[in-house]
Order: structure tokens, then sequence, then C-alpha cells
């Protein structure tokens, strides 16, 4: 396993489409440690609970209705690998059915940038809600990357259990959103191959704020915004600590890791953090958690761009 094997896998990429995602996944786990899931029986409880618990106190805070995943996976940074290729395989066929200039090339390229993106975040990822987007039946699934969630505890210098349960709860809160608005999966899914087709055509509006990119953007800050509101309130224990060493682990790095994070729009999400809790922060201060939640009832409760930065013009709209 290495970077020549990785590299290798690139090479060889084939097929007609316009990524050969045989290869990148061959390549990403080339360049990829698996990491070690050797859980003992605690281990496995551990995360059970943490999830059981999660969701119980989710329920009784937010007053929200919403189910999560019947199991949890308890993974290593090669299933990651898998189950994301599977997600965005179909998220972004519609790009199979647009010619090339220079197919070959462009595939291979096109390959080899998607293995060095999935290696990165296959490394750094710690947990998941997967509403697996353009997937039959609406599944969803909640993903844990156990090497991962263990090395960040490590690198934090903070108990294993106590971390594990923080990010347990975070990724609950994702479940409550999309289990407590059924119309948010689909409408992602809409949008989002919109926009990749549009980005593929070279229309510049669909990278504005009122084109499909946009309003996935929005769409998403309301998504994170919302789940660290309700973390406030949900979590057993302050956690600050947590967020602030892990927000400088993230901001850290040599300069390799820092370019992939911007590469990446790593840092975009943080923003959408920092944005969505200040957004949903004054909603609960003007009114309370109940009229937060009325974001999560139609698509037409989503805040505007504009809103985010002005939750009182929001609250006027919906409440």
């Amino acid at each position: 396993m290495g970077i020549y094997d990785s590299v290798r896998a690139v090479a060889g990429a084939d097929g007609q489409g316009s990524i050969d995602w045989d290869a990148a996944a061959e390549a990403t786990k080339e360049a990829t440690p698996p990491g070690d899931l050797a859980l003992s029986g605690a281990d496995r409880q551990g995360y059970a609970k943490d999830v059981r618990d999660a969701r119980e106190r989710l329920r009784a805070v937010s007053g929200l209705d919403f189910e999560t995943p019947e199991t949890i996976e308890l993974q290593n940074r090669h299933h990651w690998v898998d189950a994301n290729v599977s997600t965005l395989s179909r998220v972004l066929a519609p790009l199979d059915d647009r010619p090339a200039a220079l197919p070959g090339v462009a595939r291979r390229a096109n390959t080899a940038s998607m293995a060095v993106s999935l290696s990165f975040l296959a490394r750094h990822v710690l947990g998941q809600y997967d509403p697996l987007l353009l997937a039959e039946g609406g599944e969803h699934s909640l993903y844990f990357v156990h090497p991962n969630v263990v090395a960040a505890a490590d690198s934090l210098d903070t108990e294993f259990e106590r971390f594990r349960r923080w990010i347990a709860f975070h990724e609950v809160t994702h479940a409550a959103e999309f289990g407590a608005a059924p119309w948010l999966q689909p409408y992602l899914e809409e949008r989002i191959q919109d926009a990749v087709l549009s980005i593929e055509d070279a229309d510049l509006g669909a990278l504005g704020d009122e084109g499909p990119l946009g309003e996935v953007m929005v769409a998403m800050t309301a998504v994170e915004g919302y789940a660290e509101l309700l973390m406030d309130h949900a979590f057993d224990e302050e956690y600050e600590d947590l967020r602030r060493k892990l927000d400088a682990r993230r901001s850290g790095g040599n300069p390799l890791t820092k370019l992939m994070r911007r590469l990446l729009g790593l840092g975009l999400k943080r923003q959408q953090y920092e944005r969505g809790k200040a957004f949903f922060e004054a909603v609960a201060d003007q009114r309370d958690l109940e009229t937060a939640a009325l974001v999560w009832e139609k698509s037409e409760n989503l805040p505007t761009e504009a809103e985010l930065d002005a939750p009182a013009e929001w609250v006027r709209r919906v409440a």
C-alpha cells in the first residue's frame, strides 16, 4: 500500500464516465491506511448508548418528531471511502452523459482529483449522518470512523469517551433535522444535481446566491447552525473546550494540510457553523426553540441569504 500503487490505480482509470469510481476508490485506499477497528464490547455499547441518549435528549429539548437509522456503522477509513464513493457516484452521475474533450485524459484527471480529496477527508472525518442522496427509498445512515475518533481524542488530549459522546450528539442532531423534514433530502438532491449540470455548462449564475448552489449553501448553513443550537441545549455537560480544541486542530497543520482544507472548502463549512448558529441563537433569543424549529416545516421556511444576517426578518415572515 502506498503512493506508487495509488498512482498506478489512477493511471489505469477506465470506462466511459467522467470519473472511474472503482479506480478512485482503489487509489484512495492505497494512499490511506484503514486504521484499527478492533473495538471492545464496551466501545460498541458506548457508541450505541451515546446515540440512544442523544436521540432522547434531542427529542425532549427540540420537540421534533424524528427517527434515527435503525443501526449505526462503526467504520474504518476504507469503509468510509466505499460509502461515500457510492453516494458521490450517484450525485455526479449526470456528468457521465456530457461529452468531454480528450475524454481519457479528463477521466484520469477527474479520478486523480477525487482520490486526493477522498484520501484527505478519510483521514479527518469523525462521524457522518448521511441521507444517502439519490438512493431509493429515502435511506439514511449514521457512521462513526472509529480510528479517526480515537486519533482526534488523543491529539486533543481529551478523554475518549467524552469526545465520542460529543461527536455522537452532533451527528444525531443532523438525523433529527432530516427526520423532522422529509422534504429536505429531495430538496437538496434536486438542487445539487442542478448545480452540477449548471457548473459543467459554465453557467456562472449557478455559483451565485440565487442559483442552485447558493440554495444548497443556504440550506446547509441552516442545517449546521440549527445543529449547533440544539447541541448547546441538549449535550449533558459543558463542551466549549472541545469545540475550541477541535477548531484549533482544524485550522492548524502543515502547509499541505492547510492547502487541502482550502481547496475542499472546509473553511466555508466552519463559516456555515458560525453564521447558522448566530442566526438560530438570535431567533431563539427573540422567541424560543419552537420558533427556530419552524425552519423544518417546509422548504419555504428556510431563511434566504439576506435573512441569515437579519433573523428578525425571518421571524416576521415565518412566525
